[in-house]
């Protein structure tokens, strides 16, 4: 009669403590949400993520935090989704969505070899951004850190904002206090891209009135 009673003891006591584990379990991992794989992707892209790794985060463009790497991404990622064959229905070409008069202007003159050459793109917009970044030096320096007419001004949205409807475009910004609102041919608003990539390190970049493609 004991040896059952030591038994049925024994038992209940097991039960009672794997089901306070569990519980406890529950209670300390509620707001622990598991990362799905499938929400990783690799865009493509001729240059490393600071961190070392070719992972993004699959957001509505590729989170790469506010770095130089993660602006160029995420603009590439407005312009086209990172695909370097692309041409839209105005002729705009390649991952950062070329006109032929912005290639010409950083010594680019055939069109066919810069969509074949990821490469070659990747250094255009780098020069595109030092020419833009020369032309718009003075903006960026009365501007860098201020609030216009409702929209924080960073260098990089000045820059974004350039790559979208050029130089001139953003001088009409400012000219006016950003209150004339400046669209592309799709709709696009300048003062969308400089809020929507503000904040980003673009230090990188030096200003170049010169800046050309080197074949």
């Amino acid at each position: 009669m004991i040896k059952k009673w030591i038994y049925y003891t024994s038992i209940a006591l097991i039960t009672a403590f794997i089901t306070l584990s569990f519980k406890a379990t529950t209670h300390n991992n509620r707001n622990v949400v598991k990362q799905d794989e499938s929400s990783f992707y690799i865009l493509p892209s001729l240059e490393e993520i600071d961190n070392g790794t070719d992972e993004y985060l699959n957001f509505n463009f590729p989170y790469t935090g506010k770095t130089f790497t993660g602006f160029k991404e995420a603009l590439a990622w407005k312009e086209s989704q990172g695909k370097y064959t692309l041409i839209n229905s105005l002729g705009y070409m390649g991952k950062y969505q070329f006109g032929i008069a912005a290639l010409r202007a950083i010594g680019i003159h055939d069109s066919s070899e810069f969509l074949r050459n990821p490469r070659m793109q990747e250094k255009a917009f780098k020069a595109l951004l030092a020419k833009n970044k020369w032309e718009l030096r003075k903006e960026i320096k009365k501007y860098d850190g201020k609030v216009v007419n409702g929209i924080a001004v960073t260098e990089s949205g000045i820059l974004a904002a350039a790559h979208l409807g050029g130089a001139g475009s953003v001088k009409k910004f400012f000219k006016n206090n950003g209150k004339r609102s400046i669209k592309d041919n799709y709709g696009t608003s300048l003062q969308s891209y400089m809020k929507k990539f503000g904040g980003y390190d673009t230090s990188f970049i030096e200003a170049n009135s010169n800046a050309k493609i080197k074949h």
